[in-house]
């Protein structure tokens, strides 16, 4: 479902990311681990298409999304780590906005923004303006508007960052549950409990380079110390 091969970005003489390959398979939770400046952020726009490689390839569905951007596009749900919200409309009225950018019928629209407005406990507020939202209110409505339009692909930095325990709960079983019904889910995070909880294999990278891929168990074993958690692991395989 997501494939990146020999993906690489350079500014100037700088390699922020270095011939990264990954396949992720569709219905799979990859996380995406690194210390800051590794090339998470970096890997993550270019995979959206927000950012243009400097060389490799990336292919979302089997899409190209250098041949084929805008059909790549559409079967993304991007969620940035600092989302723009026009906080002059209320929530309602942006995921109308956002539903228009990705073709949702009209006949399809209340039901669905309504539903998504529920499931992120945003429904009370749906006509308020954006501008009197919470930091964590503003997080779910942007996931609520990343699944507006059925995405094949969620592709997350930082998808708990502003979000309460019961929030981001709520988002951990959300994740878990649209993997099983066949989502690809990419997700970048700093929070490696979470990644530990909810996917199924993880990538560590490092000044650019993928260092280490596997499960959470493939990790510990990896870093060839007695008895790690995920964080001991993650020090040492970075360090």
């Amino acid at each position: 479902m997501i494939l990146l091969e020999n993906l690489t970005k350079k500014y100037g003489e700088f390699t922020a990311v270095d011939n990264l390959t990954l396949s992720i398979p569709k219905g799979e939770i990859f996380g995406f681990l690194g210390p800051n400046g590794a090339g998470k952020t970096t890997t993550i726009k270019m995979m959206g298409g927000i950012m243009e490689p400097t060389s490799g390839l990336i292919k979302i569905g089997g899409i190209s999304m250098k041949d084929e951007p805008e059909k790549a596009k559409k079967i993304i749900g991007f969620i940035p780590d600092r989302p723009y919200l026009y906080e002059k409309l209320t929530g309602k009225e942006f995921l109308r906005f956002i539903g228009n950018l990705y073709g949702v019928s009209d006949n399809n629209f209340s039901e669905k923004a309504d539903n998504l407005l529920d499931m992120f406990s945003l429904i009370k507020w749906a006509d308020e303006l954006i501008e009197s939202y919470s930091h964590g209110m503003k997080q779910r409505l942007i996931m609520a508007a990343a699944l507006l339009h059925d995405p094949e692909v969620i592709i997350i930095d930082e998808p708990m960052v502003g979000l309460d325990p019961v929030a981001a709960r709520m988002v951990k079983d959300l994740l878990k549950h649209l993997a099983s019904n066949g989502l690809t889910v990419f997700m970048s995070t700093h929070t490696l409990q979470v990644a530990e909880d909810v996917c199924h294999r993880i990538g560590i990278i490092k000044n650019g380079l993928l260092i280490a891929t596997g499960t959470a168990d493939d990790l510990k074993k990896k870093s060839l110390l007695i008895d790690p958690d995920l964080e001991d692991a993650f020090i040492k395989l970075t360090s």
